[in-house]
């Protein structure tokens, strides 16, 4: 197992907005831009990967099945 991916408040509203957006079906490109701009400066910053980094937002968000194998 890898190090517990931190994630940041920032992080959480972000994708929050994204997934209440996605499951409106209205997600716009701006905002999956931001997210994943985001998700790569963060992943850059904490010296993670930007897959585990996501994963583990989805996952946190989203519910379990978004992040299996995240940990």
């Amino acid at each position: 197992m890898g190090k517990k991916i931190e994630l940041t408040d920032q992080l959480i509203e972000l994708e929050t907005l994204a997934w209440a957006e996605i499951r409106e079906g209205v997600l716009t490109l701006a905002t999956a831009e931001i997210v994943q701009a985001a998700i790569t400066a963060h992943a850059e910053a904490s010296g993670q990967s930007r897959q585990a980094v996501e994963q583990a937002l989805k996952g946190r968000v989203r519910g379990t099945e978004a992040g299996e194998g995240a940990e």
